[in-house]
């Protein structure tokens, strides 16, 4: 995953990730709830990485390892739809 800049910063989204995991382990997390869109935390649309606010299909890093250990993973658009109807 790259900056804006230029910089790679993977490691630090996977380091982010792997410390979600770690912390929901610790307080025995069914259920997530993250921030759509985010390339970290989307749970089903994240921006494309190309800095244009375009949006493609595909969760985050976090979500995905979330998903992937388990976790029920929703978004907070899905969180508040599900209590205003």
């Amino acid at each position: 995953m790259l900056e804006k800049s230029g910089r790679d910063v993977t490691d630090l989204y996977l380091k982010g990730a792997y410390l979600t995991l770690k912390k929901a382990k610790e307080v025995n997390a069914t259920t997530v709830i993250l921030k759509e869109y985010s390339p970290s935390c989307g749970t089903s649309m994240i921006y494309n990485g190309d800095f244009s606010g375009e949006k493609t299909v595909g969760n985050g890093v976090t979500a995905a390892l979330l998903k992937r250990n388990g976790l029920q993973v929703i978004s907070e658009e899905a969180f508040i739809r599900y209590f205003d109807e």
